[in-house]
């Protein structure tokens, strides 16, 4: 029967005064790798053992005991860094009686420093023969037995310092991620865009239909909200004369938890000026197929059983469209607002009587099209209900130059040409505040400053926001959004905390 957890902890704080009895610290500071696992495997993986014996250099490693294996007078150890895991052979001839007594007080799950050359034993695994040892951090609590069930998925996204170093599938996605972000910033360097960094706390939430975090500075006085969208600050630089600017930014949006939705988030935005929404459909294509063929080596993607492709052109239709062919709206009916909305209520959902036509049209797309989009596609020609912020379309005013890309079934990207009509924008604003007004909370407010900045003229241009997240699912194919996230949002815990 296993022991308590508390029993399992005073063993290991009974090792740590032993140690610190002998005169030793249990979390010294003064050991220096001079090699890492991946640099011992890159150097020496393909040697003998013949070859290996004939070496004399020795290396420093330093890591965290995943498991020891104890015969008398040796033991084996595994012993993980960032870059992967090493065996290190431990012999009492070797390190000496003292010390090889005090190894048997090094737990699994400890910190330790090694010191040792390069051999390989008679099965071939590369290992460290140890010629010095030495405690680094004592490890307190002991390693998970079972860490990988679905049962246990909560608690790894709650200890998910602890997942990182168990399961090396999730330390390679957070890899993952920080060479996306990195490909990302290089792609839009690389085409003269600049980094910039624009405020997360505003005294007027915009740039996206979210309900805000609100806080209070104390100084002020004021009231200042969390950014749900870095793009109206974004847009004052391009009336700055920053012709091309983004910014790969966190985002706050007071919303529920989901599989696809947390209410921290990173997002990617970026603005072109002298540049339209197609310019940015040949931009996204190029972006997301060459992001994937550097971190995948392919642009082919498996989503469930269906392999897809990345390459460019990607598929293309109209939101009007797309309810027709692919959710299954008769042709006739794509702009008949009584049956859309007969359409929504029988799946149970709301159709508050101030939405027009637009808005029902979208939510019937997000319902019956979206899910089904598996193949990258561009979503073109939004309503402008629900697009107060996107320049009409010169042919059909009553749609916007905008698209958004849909790939596995989830959005991961909108974008449009800019809306640069200060006029139009203050009415497009009024009648947010109308729907806000009627009850919407998702509603932009009036942000007479931004309206300002339009008065002295903003440039045309074309904006994009890419959710990085949702990205680094797709690349990682994982299909909760916790996934992506090294400490996603989660409910307190209750109870002990084991």
């Amino acid at each position: 029967m296993a022991k308590p957890l508390d029993q399992l902890i005073e063993a290991r704080l009974e090792k740590l005064r032993q140690i610190e009895a002998a005169g030793l610290k249990g979390y010294p500071n003064d050991f220096r790798p001079t090699a890492t696992t991946q640099d011992l495997r890159r150097r020496f993986g393909e040697l003998s053992h013949e070859e290996l014996e004939k070496g004399e250099e020795s290396f420093a490693v330093a890591g965290r005991v995943m498991t020891i294996r104890t015969m008398g007078k040796a033991a084996f150890l595994h012993v993980k860094d960032r870059w992967g895991q090493i065996q290190v052979y431990v012999r009492r001839d070797i390190v000496g009686e003292e010390a090889y007594d005090r190894f048997g007080l090094t737990d699994a799950g400890d910190l330790i420093g090694v010191t040792g050359r390069v051999m390989k034993t008679r099965t071939g695994e590369l290992t460290v023969l140890c010629s010095s040892l030495r405690l680094l951090s004592k490890a307190l609590r002991p390693l998970p037995e079972k860490f990988h069930g679905l049962q246990d998925v909560e608690t790894r996204y709650r200890q998910r310092y602890v997942d990182l170093f168990m399961n090396d599938w999730v330390r390679d996605l957070f890899v993952k991620r920080t060479l996306l972000v990195r490909y990302i910033r290089n792609y839009l360097d690389e085409r003269g865009f600049l980094e910039v960094e624009t405020p997360m706390m505003q005294p007027v939430p915009g740039g996206a239909a979210a309900r805000p975090f609100t806080t209070h500075h104390n100084a002020l006085d004021i009231d200042l909200y969390l950014r749900i969208a870095p793009e109206l600050y974004l847009k004052r630089l391009l009336v700055g004369g920053l012709e091309k600017v983004y910014e790969i930014n966190r985002n706050f949006r007071n919303e529920g938890l989901s599989h696809k939705h947390n209410p921290e988030f990173t997002m990617l935005e970026f603005y072109w000026a002298y540049a339209d929404f197609e310019n940015l459909i040949e931009l996204t294509q190029d972006l997301i197929s060459t992001l994937f063929a550097h971190l995948n080596g392919t642009t082919s993607l498996k989503i469930g059983q269906q392999e897809i492709s990345l390459a460019p052109p990607f598929c293309r239709m109209t939101l009007a469209e797309s309810l027709h062919l692919a959710g299954g709206i008769p042709a006739d009916k794509v702009s008949d607002a009584a049956f859309l909305t007969d359409w929504l209520k029988k799946r149970e959902a709301e159709v508050p009587p101030s939405w027009g036509l637009g808005k029902i049209q979208v939510e019937v797309y997000e319902r019956a099209v979206e899910p089904t989009l598996l193949a990258p596609t561009f979503i073109t020609q939004h309503p402008v209900e629900t697009s107060p912020l996107s320049r009409r379309n010169d042919a059909d005013p009553g749609v916007v130059d905008r698209f958004e890309l849909v790939v596995g079934g989830r959005e991961i990207a909108n974008a449009f040409s800019e809306l640069n009509d200060p006029r139009d924008q203050r009415r497009r604003f009024e009648e947010q505040v109308k729907a806000r007004a009627a009850g919407d909370q998702e509603a932009h407010v009036m942000d007479e400053d931004y309206l300002r900045a339009l008065e002295f003229g903003m440039p045309p241009a074309a904006g994009e926001g890419i959710g990085i997240d949702r990205l680094v699912m797709l690349a990682a194919g994982v299909d909760n959004i916790k996934e992506a996230i090294l400490f996603p949002l989660l409910r307190p815990e209750s109870g002990p905390q084991d």
